[in-house]
């Protein structure tokens, strides 16, 4: 049989030899202007990841377009392995947003129910907000689904460089002049023309339309994806 005073005696130990609670308002305040510095770090973090894989997707993007309409010799290959690269670069980014989207919901908590009470008080927007924020960090869980971020992130900036290329691939296989034989035409005169220069090694021209179509279809349908409620994204809001 275990002895009593022992085993208080352990009880005493492990509750010394673990932090102890903020114990009044001064020590409660001082925690939370400490943890926002902290969770202001991480979210400046993540979002700098997300800024830097823009930042590469528009570099690829800029470089290959010059490489594809310097010269007649480049092949519109290139514009197609463009539009798969910034795809990698939109699937890693999604994924980091997902995370930002976590450390800057705490971080809006905070200012919106905390710091903002304490310089103009009004009605509380809602009372359980500090609850929330402990639940968020004994279990962290994504706020927003792959599909919600890969939607986010489309229409905030990978939709144009979508779209511009798209029209440069479109100029490219229209524009004889553009082509690697160097055609004196302005542009294509017959639609079987466009299929024979999309024509991509022994991949047939009309395949390729087909697959770049689809593509851009699923691109489409992914950017009008929604969430039924946006929550700290709602519409108005500041946010990425």
């Amino acid at each position: 049989m275990a002895d009593p005073v022992a085993n208080l005696a352990d009880a005493i130990v492990r509750r010394q030899s673990s932090p102890t609670l903020p114990s009044n308002s001064a020590e409660k305040a001082n925690m939370i202007i400490h943890y926002y510095r902290g969770e202001i770090g991480r979210m400046t973090s993540w979002r700098d990841r997300i800024d830097r894989t823009s930042n590469w997707a528009m570099t690829v993007v800029a470089g290959l377009l010059s490489v594809s309409l310097s010269t007649p010799s480049s092949h519109h290959g290139v514009v197609l392995f463009a539009m798969l690269l910034i795809t990698v670069f939109l699937l890693i980014e999604a994924r980091r947003y997902r995370f930002f989207d976590v450390y800057r919901a705490r971080v809006r908590q905070l200012e919106r129910h905390y710091f903002a009470q304490a310089l103009c008080p009004k009605a509380e927007l809602n009372p359980d907000w500090a609850e929330a924020i402990a639940a968020s960090l004994r279990s962290p869980a994504f706020l927003m689904s792959y599909a919600a971020a890969l939607s986010r992130r489309i229409r905030r900036n990978y939709g144009w460089m979508y779209l511009i290329l798209l029209m440069v691939w479109g100029l490219k296989i229209s524009s004889p002049r553009l082509l690697p034989d160097e055609r004196q035409l302005e542009m294509v005169s017959s639609y079987q023309q466009i299929v024979d220069n999309a024509q991509l090694g022994p991949i047939h021209g009309l395949l390729v339309i087909g697959l770049v179509v689809l593509g851009y279809a699923a691109v489409l349908v992914a950017a009008r994806h929604r969430d039924p409620a946006d929550g700290e994204l709602a519409h108005g809001e500041v946010h990425v």
